[in-house]
């Protein structure tokens, strides 16, 4: 293939799929807000003048309900005497079921505005309002909110009038995991106290809060940062339960007092978001979802212990089952929150009312959930109109549009009900009314899903058989018929067309590109269709077609296999169950012994080293995904031999670790040693390169082991350890860029590579993940030995004198191709499903940094999870050249078929579930585009990386007919 028509093919593939990988935000993500709303609110005295809201950030529903055994175990006592006092005395409680994303950001965004933010936000970080929306905080007269930079923010600055949000804030250096966080609560609950002895001398701050319809809003972090740092059964975020019981019990005398007890204050406690055992919130599991809501004061039901209900196997043990339980979803507590103080409810809340909590008059309750009604109502009329005004043949939702279920007819139904004092009707005709405006929401939100999802396919297969023309024409066979343009194109007749219709139906600007790409396509492939015709009889000529058809559908196979649908729920199979990936380990550990006796014969030990290599590195997809950090005794060479014999996993991890640190070091000890073998220019240099690197894997150990002790001493991170360990991620993540650049003999220049990130990978490992890198590494250094001793063999007259030859690529090279798409696998499911950043743990890079930065770190997790596909791509890259194969010719089979995986990802992407559950499938579909992608800036960037290696081609002879 010529140069220039290359390069072409790599700049229309990379603006495909950067333009494709945005489709699904276009498609699964749109925002569920909608604007130019009337805002609506009781026209009722309300219960209640001020309204405070605690949030313990993180706080398990279990954690502040259940009972602790005393240091004795003699008796029982409570970690929040004040919480509980009034969950059994004086207020409503239950549990908060929150949706997802579990994160804090999302989890405030339900509980102050009301809606469960748009999930795009899982792809924007902690970007202070990714979506515009309303809140409880904007609807106020005026609110005062302490705690967090990360979360006061985003209510601030989205408030119609900057003034009406007051924040007080400490600073980002707070938020630090390797110190007592509950500091952070303490702050908040003394600044807050410092407000109110500041009103006695400002007059005007006087009068703000004694006001109606204000709120006082106190973020308490401190559970969330401990829990991160030492798990929900710490003691240290048990005691910070304590911490908070107080601060709320001495804030509200300070409160009583400041307003001299007129019992016109409401207050509602709850948590954003719960905490896994392992300290993280990214999933679905319930001990993240359920989370504590206690409500009382003004305007709130006192407990029910006449019936009480609602409990299940998960609230038996916490001895609160002579009090009913109200169990609530976590966006119900904004519209709660509005009609305990008379304002408006946010624009665009779906919360449902939750009456149980309201103590108030049998009219102030219909009233109340009337309105909730009437607000969800006007989005969703909002959203219709929209809808009808620009789609040509639009499509009504059903539900809501027949003579008997009009909006108007359930409005007119519900005040009749009120009017003649049918509440209990009329609450209930409401309830159905929310129900299924919240249905037409979701059919309106997903109404061009069907029209989208055909443009995207119709791209997605479109590439495929477009770049796999190219590559079949340039790198398999000689083709030189000239393609022709017929004079009738119709291509340009039809681009207009459905232009027209983007534009009549308001589309957005990115619908036209998805467009553009297929038609593209489809156009070029239709017109040299004669080239992929050709192309397969020219195959089916050199090959039988029993060979031609097994290798292909061997290959389609293999990639089902690695991206395939599981029965009828579209699972694909690697990317979940990661078990598969073992079993394909163990086979291709076995493919050795079943090739020809000739082949193996003196190469025996490079095959026998490939099955062991395989059977290690096919246990890491064994071990589970979940796991802690571990500090090695290395000293202590009889407690390895007790962990070996426990057989615990906690315990195999901590071997793991010392094994994979050794195993590094030893491997590179023994590189230094045989390096001479294999240098190419200055031994001197290589020498002295490798043993500088290996010097640098030795001391991340060191500084590994001496951090970690000193992170769970609370002493902090040390400042020396951690300047040493940016110095060494610096200095390891340059070395492959600055060294080695020119010609070097492929093992040397590997060899670089795979130091290069070893002490990278030990900072940033937690358990096995080093040994992992290792065994992947080796595994694929074999991978390349085996390519290269089939291929010398078949081809038994290959000399150094064709060196500078290249050959086509035939049929037998997709194996090469699958093999590649399998270690892309291994490389990133290896150690666990990639999903959102909140999937991992943040202990990874507490040798960098302790001090909360979603970006710093969230950056640092992503460079690990790509360090294992470059050491992938660079063997592959050097497979490419030892295979005698021209420049990118693999790369090129790969980019031509991968996207088969891609299409599987695009039709499982969820934008419903789990922040891990959502953020899986976004991540599985964006890696699997996104390694397209990188292929792309790989073919760029190759010279520079392996383009100048010196693979050793020879002769290989039968001595025995010598002889």
């Amino acid at each position: 293939m010529a140069k220039g028509t290359r390069n072409l093919l790599l700049c229309i593939g990379l603006l495909f799929h950067v333009t494709y990988i945005w489709s699904i935000f276009d498609i699964y993500f749109t925002s569920p807000l909608v604007h130019g709303m009337t805002p609506h609110k009781v026209d009722l005295p309300p219960p209640a003048r001020r309204l405070v809201l605690f949030v313990g950030d993180g706080l398990r529903a279990d954690k502040l309900y259940q009972l602790y055994q005393d240091e004795n175990n003699s008796s029982l006592f409570t970690r929040a005497p004040f919480l509980r006092d009034i969950v059994l005395n004086h207020g409503t409680w239950g549990v908060s079921h929150t949706r997802v994303p579990t994160e804090s950001r999302p989890g405030h965004v339900a509980i102050i505005a009301g809606f469960y933010e748009d999930v795009s936000a899982v792809t924007k970080g902690w970007k202070t309002n990714p979506v515009e929306f309303d809140s409880v905080f904007n609807q106020s007269r005026h609110t005062w909110s302490f705690g967090s930079p990360d979360i006061l923010p985003m209510f601030a600055e989205g408030a119609s009038d900057p003034e009406r949000v007051d924040t007080f804030m400490y600073g980002h250096e707070n938020e630090n995991f390797a110190e007592d966080a509950t500091e952070l609560d303490t702050w908040t609950f003394n600044k807050f106290a410092e407000l109110l002895s500041n009103s006695s001398s400002n007059n005007k701050l006087y009068q703000q809060l004694h006001d109606d319809k204000i709120i006082i809003f106190l973020h308490l972090l401190g559970l969330d940062t401990n829990g991160h740092a030492y798990g929900p059964h710490s003691q240290e975020y048990l005691n910070n339960i304590k911490v908070v019981d107080d601060g709320i019990y001495k804030t509200i005398q300070l409160l009583d007092e400041f307003y001299g007890n007129d019992m016109k204050t409401a207050y509602v406690f709850t948590s954003d978001h719960g905490m896994s055992n392992r300290g993280n919130h990214g999933d679905g599991h319930p001990d993240n979802t359920r989370t504590p809501i206690v409500a009382w004061g003004a305007g709130i039901n006192r407990p029910n212990k006449e019936h009480p209900t609602g409990h299940d196997e998960f609230s038996m043990d916490w001895q609160l089952n002579s009090v009913q339980r109200n169990d609530i979803l976590q966006a119900d507590i904004a519209p709660l929150m509005a009609s305990l103080i008379g304002i408006n409810y946010p624009v665009n809340s779906v919360g449902e009312l939750p009456l149980k909590y309201l103590n108030n008059t049998p009219l102030f309750k219909a009233q109340s959930i009337f309105v909730n009604a009437k607000e969800i109502l006007e989005q969703y009329q909002v959203k219709y109109e929209l809808k009808k005004r620009t789609k040509l043949m639009f499509k009504s939702f059903a539900p809501l549009s027949n003579s008997t279920h009009s909006p108007d007819i359930f409005i007119n139904n519900i005040q009749r009900l009120i009017d003649t004092e049918k509440y209990v009707e009329a609450e209930n005709l409401c309830r159905i009314l929310v129900s299924l405006c919240l249905e037409g929401l979701r059919y309106f939100q997903t109404y061009d899903w069907f029209m989208l999802r055909s443009i995207v396919t119709a791209g997605y297969v479109g590439w495929i058989v477009y770049s796999l023309k190219f590559t079949l024409k340039e790198y398999a066979f000689n083709y030189s018929a000239q393609s022709t343009v017929a004079s009738n194109d119709p291509y340009g007749l039809l681009v207009l067309l459905l232009i027209c219709i983007l534009y009549v139906e308001e589309s957005p600007i990115t619908y036209y590109t998805y467009v553009i790409f297929p038609i593209y396509f489809w156009r070029d492939v239709i017109i040299e269709r004669n080239i992929i015709l050709d192309c397969c009889r020219s195959a089916l000529d050199n090959q039988s077609i029993f060979t031609s058809i097994i290798y292909v559908i061997g290959y389609i196979i293999g990639l089902e296999i690695l991206a395939s649908f599981i029965s009828t729920f579209n699972v694909v199979y690697s990317y979940f169950e990661r078990n598969i990936l073992s079993i394909c380990f163990v086979l291709a550990a076995l493919c050795p012994w079943f090739i020809s006796s000739k082949i193996r014969t003196g190469n025996s030990l490079w095959f026998f080293a490939w099955t062991i290599s395989c059977l290690f590195t096919s246990i890491f997809t064994l071990l589970p995904v979940e796991k802690g950090e571990d500090i090695t005794l290395v000293y202590e060479c009889y407690y390895l031999l007790l962990i070996i014999f426990k057989h615990s996993f906690n315990n195999i991890y901590l071997l793991f670790r010392i094994l994979g640190g050794l195993l590094v070091v030893i491997t590179g000890c023994i590189a230094l040693w045989e390096s001479s073998k294999f240098t190419i220019g200055s031994y001197t240099s290589v020498r002295n390169m490798i043993g500088f690197q290996v010097g640098l894997v030795v001391l991340s150990i060191i500084v590994v082991y001496d951090t970690t002790n000193k992170l769970k001493d609370k002493a902090g991170l040390p400042f020396l350890n951690q300047i040493i360990a940016w110095i060494i991620l610096a200095i390891s993540t340059a070395t492959p860029f600055v060294y080695g650049l020119g010609k070097q003999h492929y093992f040397q220049r590997l060899t670089t590579i795979s130091l290069s990130f070893a002490p990278l990978f030990v900072l940033l490992s937690i358990s096995y993940e080093v040994l992992f890198y290792y065994f992947l590494t080796i595994t694929l250094m074999i991978w390349h030995q085996i390519e290269y001793i089939l291929f010398i063999t078949s081809n038994p007259t290959l000399t150094l004198s064709h060196k500078g030859q290249t050959r086509k690529l035939v049929i037998e090279d997709i194996r090469v191709a699958l093999v590649f798409l399998f270690f892309i696998n291994v490389a990133f499911f290896g150690t666990g499903n990639i999903a959102s950043l909140s999937s991992f743990s943040l202990q990874s890079v507490y040798r960098l940094t302790t001090v909360f930065d979603p970006f710093l770190m969230g950056a640092l997790l992503v460079f690990k999870i790509l360090i294992p596909f470059f050491i992938v791509s660079s063997v592959f890259g050097v497979i490419n050249k030892s295979l005698n194969l021209p420049p990118f010719s693999l790369f090129l089979l790969v980019l031509s078929t991968s996207d088969i995986m891609t299409m599987n990802f695009f039709y499982l992407v969820r934008d419903y579930g789990s922040w891990l559950e959502i953020g899986t499938t976004i991540s599985h579909f964006v890696i699997s585009s996104l390694f397209s992608l990188f292929m792309i800036l790989l073919f760029l960037l190759s010279e520079l990386f392996v383009g100048e290696v010196i693979v050793d081609f020879r002769k290989i002879t039968d001595e025995k007919k010598v002889k």
